[in-house]
């Protein structure tokens, strides 16, 4: 079970970050060690066949992951992505696509994620894309004003 105030800053960084509010993402579920966002399909974020943007995909699914990972990370930390692969395995075809990241292995500098997509399409979950992910625990800095 993930403890309020670390609760607190995941909901901080899930909002503070401007493509999870221009791409119109939700939070579905945080805990320890895993976080699950969806997003509903509009053309905005289609590509030319009508399907969602790998980009768009790829974009959820790193912020599940690292919001997965920040999770463990120490008090006063904050998470950047070192690196991820994704593959896309099916269309990404549907009403909505569901993105889930949970935590491999945590340590004190980086931590190991891997994530699923599933595109939802008349009530069947398709599995569109796996990803595994490297992120990096550094210092929080502060705003300056």
């Amino acid at each position: 079970m993930i403890s309020p105030s670390k609760a607190a800053e995941v909901l901080a960084i899930f909002n503070g970050q401007g493509a999870m509010r221009m791409l119109g993402a939700r939070i579905v579920q945080i805990d320890d060690g895993m976080a699950e966002f969806e997003l509903d399909f509009r053309d905005e974020l289609s590509q030319q066949a009508g399907y969602f943007h790998a980009g768009v995909v790829s974009t959820l699914i790193d912020t599940a992951g690292g919001c997965a990972g920040f999770t463990r990370m120490p008090e006063g930390s904050d998470v950047l992505t070192v690196e991820f692969k994704i593959n896309l395995i099916a269309p990404a075809h549907g009403e909505k696509i569901v993105a889930s990241g949970e935590v491999i292995k945590s340590g004190r500098t980086l931590t190991i994620t891997q994530g699923k997509v599933f595109a939802h399409k008349n009530g069947v979950a398709t599995l569109c894309a796996l990803m595994q992910q490297t992120l990096i625990s550094v210092a929080r800095k502060t705003q300056s004003t």
